[in-house]
């Protein structure tokens, strides 16, 4: 009897141990990336150097000034511990108010896309369950002044989408507008949902979607990179931005000023070699303008309805058009070879950058196998940078 209690203590000892280390390892992150002007970048920057966030606390002076892009101002920022009270007010406030914070190290729960961003927050708050990795996953954002036709036509897309894709996740922004529309349709559809916010989670910004914002929280997560006590302000909600176009495969423009977040989304997007799509309008519409002069500057590809999407990103039903490759098909292949057809057979038509996404290859190397496997005749390049599987 003695020895089970004996074994009961200290498994719970073990247990408290580990509880207190993740806590701890908890706030250093939280300190990491409250430090005045170390920004995402810098701060895995210091993570890549040390090893952890408790690390980068424990370096000298003199060890800090040698990593590269630390001055003595940075150095100075970081060896002032004050930091450490902000950190842990934030840590009592997360356990308070059932936020999960999701750390760029952790790669269990991180979303796997964002990740592949080099501006990638440190930590995301986040309220609700984020579940995007393995997902498809699309981004739709636009004006905050819709047209009617807007509206409808983000209604009908997702209805549209939700239909052939029930496990789709939409993730847009909360402003008013094409983004509001897109997240209560969602809702409507029974479909997940993540809003990005550019503030912290103490506040609610437009505070008339509160409502939504409660059932984002059931079917999706609410989702900042922003400490407890940010407030709305301008430059948070271009911040943002990053976020929502580093969390999905595409981000769909519906209508858009010449001017304008959604923009701005479309541009983050192209420089993580995401799709970009964008559904044209008159010319003399000014809702339009946006839309088409990414279609005309090749910014965006034009989309007319959920086909395109669906073509576009190689999500052709499976029954439709996926079959089992026979296994002597991968004989005398190299793993490299072996990775990218099996990304085309689960995939259908996928583009270049798709490729390297899943098999985690550098653009070079994947265009030197395409080229190969193309010459073999085992696949067939089509337009738009895509490859076909030949069976």
């Amino acid at each position: 009897m003695k020895s089970s209690l004996l074994k009961i203590e200290c498994k719970t000892d073990i247990q408290g141990i580990r509880s207190l280390r993740q806590s701890m390892e908890s706030l250093y992150s939280l300190a990491l990336g409250m430090i005045p002007g170390v920004g995402s970048i810098g701060a895995k920057r210091l993570l890549a150097f040390t090893g952890s966030a408790e690390a980068v606390f424990r370096l000298s002076r003199a060890q800090l000034l040698e990593i590269p892009g630390v001055g003595s101002i940075m150095a100075g920022r970081i060896l002032d511990k004050s930091v450490f009270g902000r950190a842990q007010e934030e840590l009592e406030y997360i356990r308070e108010n059932n936020i999960v914070c999701l750390f760029y190290g952790d790669e269990k729960s991180y979303p796997e896309r964002l990740r592949y961003c080099e501006d990638a927050p440190l930590v995301l708050y986040t309220r609700g369950k984020l579940d995007v990795n393995g997902r498809k996953t699309l981004s739709i954002v636009g004006t905050r002044r819709p047209s009617s036709y807007g509206m409808d036509s983000c209604r009908k897309l997702i209805k549209d989408l939700s239909e052939r894709f029930p496990d789709l996740v939409i993730v847009s922004g909360l402003a008013y507008g094409i983004d509001h529309c897109a997240h209560k349709t969602a809702l409507e559809l029974g479909l997940d949902t993540v809003a990005v916010l550019g503030h912290g989670l103490k506040f609610l910004y437009p505070a008339i979607h509160r409502q939504t914002a409660r059932r984002i929280e059931s079917s999706g997560a609410l989702v900042t990179d922003f400490p407890s006590w940010e407030k709305p302000e301008r430059n948070n909600f271009i911040k943002r931005n990053r976020i929502i176009a580093g969390l999905s495969e595409a981000t769909i423009v519906v209508e858009s000023g010449v001017k304008g977040g959604a923009l701005i989304t479309a541009d983050l997007a192209n420089s993580y070699h995401r799709d970009v799509f964008a559904l044209p309008g008159r010319v003399i519409d000014p809702h339009a303008a946006g839309c088409n002069s990414l279609i005309k500057s090749h910014r965006a590809a034009l989309i007319e309805d959920y086909k395109d999407v669906e073509y576009l990103l190689g999500w052709e039903q499976a029954d439709e058009i996926r079959q089992v490759i026979p296994k002597n098909k991968f004989r005398e292949l190299t793993m490299e070879e072996n990775s990218i057809l099996q990304v085309l057979e689960s995939e259908g038509d996928a583009s270049t950058d798709l490729i390297c996404f899943h098999t985690r290859l550098p653009v070079s190397r994947v265009s030197g196998i395409l080229l190969d496997l193309e010459l073999a005749g085992t696949i067939r390049a089509l337009p738009g940078n895509c490859y076909r599987l030949i069976r």
